[in-house]
């Protein structure tokens, strides 16, 4: 019993570590108007924190795609956000798109 003690600790933990922000986050948003600066900052910054990991992903990554040579993962981003904007700005055509370039690129490589 004393072993399934420890795991019983961590998913508590885990749990209250990552729930509490959630529920003061739901508490905080509903607080906030549609147009005021507040939540136009956190969108900001929400949108600032997902390029930064995808420029990381881009240009550092790491697994199958350490081995794609830096031009053709950049070509593959930038054509998949061209595509995103022309085609009704749908997120599947935003991942589908640069997916099949590098999938082609590293074929024909």
């Amino acid at each position: 019993m004393a072993d399934y003690g420890l795991y019983l600790v961590i998913i508590v933990a885990g749990w209250l570590a990552t729930d509490m922000w959630r529920w003061l986050g739901v508490i905080a948003g509903n607080r906030l108007q549609e147009g005021s600066e507040a939540l136009a900052w956190v969108r900001a910054v929400a949108t600032a924190l997902v390029m930064a990991v995808t420029a990381k992903l881009i240009v550092f990554p790491a697994g199958t795609l350490e081995s794609s040579p830096l031009w053709l993962r950049l070509t593959a981003a930038g054509l998949g956000f061209a595509a995103f904007l022309l085609l009704g700005q749908r997120v599947i055509v935003g991942v589908l798109v640069p997916l099949a370039i590098l999938a082609a690129g590293l074929l024909w490589l």
